[in-house]
């Protein structure tokens, strides 16, 4: 946004200066005035809302800054940003009929926004059919992801959506929103994960949040359970080529980290990596000798076969059998 802005030089007073010369120095003053553009700067390493502190800012509050530039300088410090997004499906050997109980969505909207829930699968013993609150809530949350009350905002669309989803369930879910000058916010209710990968290297992962081993926080058709007040947030900066992998639980107990990131770093292609991730995950969770990440924190969590089993030197592991779903996004910029 380019203003134009008044500078005044101070002049020595000249009591003899002809009105000619007046002229010629009042037209010489505003051809300077409007020779100087000014462009507002994206600070390097901003948030949405940038506060500064300072001893000479009485209220320090949000500062625009602003600096003199020619006008062939007039180029933003960093380019917008969008995700460039492969997203793949395997369910429950069990469950392929109805296409399992996990539901996603991934809209363009601003830098991009992606999404999974997992339906609670304990809800099949009361007759209730576990997809249909994990579908009706990312449907809910793909509708009302440009509302305007919900301010681009991952805490308001997870409370949206739920408000607005009426089938009998629970679901755990989680939510990423890019900004497009590089600010990922994620909001998080139970174990559906995200991950994020620069130069080979994951450099942030969010946090499951469980109840207790393999119960996990969720939104839920009931009131005693779980709301968008008790998800965790997160705001990560992100720039180009990062990638980002989001999934359900199926994906991250039976899939390591350092399979993640062999794969993403392998396949370049977001639509072959998240392939190839969830055949990773989904082959692991059919085989009982596999040491998955499930069989390893059951263990360290005190679950394990009896102890007559242990006694022959045999011990739990294997893969968890479950849906599976990938969505890989990769940071690209806008063109």
């Amino acid at each position: 946004h380019a203003h134009k802005v008044t500078t005044h030089k101070s002049q020595p007073h000249d009591e003899e200066e002809t009105e000619g010369a007046k002229e010629q120095r009042a037209k010489r003053h505003s051809e300077e005035e409007m020779a100087i553009p000014v462009t507002r700067i994206i600070v390097p390493h901003s948030r949405p809302s940038l506060r500064l502190s300072h001893p000479n800012l009485p209220n320090s509050g949000r500062v625009d800054f602003l600096c003199r530039c020619a006008p062939s300088e007039l180029q933003p410090l960093r380019p917008e940003l969008s995700l460039s997004v492969g997203i793949h499906a395997i369910p429950h050997p069990d469950k392929v009929e109805k296409g399992g109980e996990d539901a996603l969505f991934v809209s363009s909207y601003r830098g991009g926004v992606i999404a999974v829930a997992d339906g609670v699968s304990g809800w099949a013993e009361q007759d209730v059919d576990p997809s249909l609150f994990s579908k009706e809530l990312m449907a809910n949350a793909s509708r009302l992801v440009d509302d305007e009350e919900v301010r681009y905002d991952p805490g308001f669309l997870i409370d949206k959506a739920h408000t607005a989803t009426t089938s009998r369930g629970s679901a755990t879910i989680i939510v990423a929103m890019l900004e497009e000058m590089g600010i990922l916010k994620i909001g998080n209710v139970g174990d559906c994960g995200l991950k994020l990968l620069r130069h080979g290297q994951i450099i942030f992962s969010t946090t499951p949040q469980e109840h207790y081993f393999d119960c996990p926080y969720q939104l839920s058709s009931e009131g005693s359970a779980q709301t968008y007040l008790d998800a965790s947030f997160n705001i990560v900066e992100v720039t180009k080529g990062d990638v980002i992998v989001m999934g359900s639980d199926g994906l991250f107990d039976n899939v390591f980290d350092h399979e993640i990131v062999s794969i993403v770093t392998k396949h370049t292609d977001v639509a072959e990596s998240s392939r190839l991730l969830a055949e990773a995950a989904s082959s692991h969770s059919r085989d009982p000798t596999f040491e998955s990440p499930y069989a390893l924190e059951a263990r360290a969590k005190g679950f394990d076969v009896p102890l007559w089993k242990k006694a022959l030197g045999i011990k739990l592991t294997g893969g968890k059998l479950d849906d599976v779903t990938v969505i890989i996004a990769k940071v690209v910029v806008t063109s």
